[in-house]
């Protein structure tokens, strides 16, 4: 696991920031400048990635969960325009400004592993490295058109019902219950900001094109799994090919991160390790992992 001092106290402090007039929420765990930033999945929130960003933050990192906008915390506003994949990538950038970090690792899940590599494109000398799980690239097209087709007709006109159900949601205990907490708050939140986050996806650019992306030399870590359509495993596959030096590394399922961490949290952290290495000891570190 390297060598990075375990720490075990931990201090956790909600923050904000504004970024064109609107109110972007984030979470800081643990303490230094030496940072990874955590990116949620498309209508989920910065929760998803609480215990992870806790483990990091052991590790002696500073941890950030953020919510971009539309999300979690963070303003939701009712304008689709105000939302597109290269606009979370400047938010992320934004973020480093906010909080005075010259560079951070950005791990991004789904909609946050997307808005990692906008961030890469657009400013890549304060992306220090990536770490890319389950991206939604060109083969998850019609996946997306499947499933996110029915939801968004769904918030769009069925915004009373929705309604309804998140006002009962809301009366349900979930906050100690941490995978229930984070799930049930994509159906708690006013549905209409929520069908402006699909529309606005569903119409803009869901990522850096092929040709773009070749062009990436930040760090990167890939991770991807077998059996999902929104996010195929061979997107993944792809996207460790066409940034150069890129590593890969198949999950069981969507799953593993979430429910069994400890063999993908391990990988994770000992990448973190590497990244804010002096870069002989990276080397080093990274020729011992493909020897073994």
């Amino acid at each position: 696991m390297g060598n990075v001092k375990v720490v075990t106290e931990i201090p956790e402090q909600a923050g904000h920031f504004e970024w064109e007039g609107h109110r972007i929420a984030y979470t800081s765990y643990g303490e230094g400048e030496r940072t990874v930033v955590l990116v949620h999945g498309l209508l989920l929130s910065q929760k998803m990635h609480l215990p992870l960003a806790r483990e990091i933050a052991r590790r002696g990192y500073r941890a950030i969960t953020l919510d971009v906008l539309g999300h979690g915390a963070s303003e939701r506003p009712r304008d689709m325009t105000q939302y597109s994949m290269a606009q979370f990538g400047r938010q992320t950038v934004a973020l480093l400004d906010a909080i005075g970090v010259d560079d951070a690792v950005i791990l991004g899940t789904s909609l946050g592993a997307n808005t990692a590599l906008e961030a890469a494109v657009l400013a890549p000398h304060r992306i220090r490295g990536m770490v890319i799980e389950m991206p939604v690239l060109d083969n998850a097209l019609l996946g997306c058109a499947i499933a996110f087709t029915p939801a968004m007709a769904a918030m769009s006109f069925g915004e009373r019902p929705m309604r309804l159900l998140g006002a009962a949601l809301k009366a349900v205990p979930t906050r100690r219950i941490w995978a229930a907490d984070f799930v049930l708050d994509v159906i708690r939140q006013d549905p209409r900001p929520s069908a402006a986050v699909l529309n606005g996806l569903f119409f803009g650019e869901v990522a850096p094109h092929r040709d773009v992306r070749r062009t990436i030399t930040t760090k990167t870590l890939v991770i991807g799994h077998r059996r999902d359509p929104v996010h195929p495993f061979s997107d993944a596959l792809a996207l460790a090919e066409e940034i150069k030096g890129a590593s890969f590394i198949e999950a069981s399922s969507i799953l593993e991160l979430r429910l069994a961490p400890k063999r993908l949290t391990g990988e994770i952290c000992n990448f973190v390790d590497d990244c804010f290495a002096p870069r002989k000891a990276a080397r080093k570190a990274a020729a011992r992992r493909k020897a073994a």
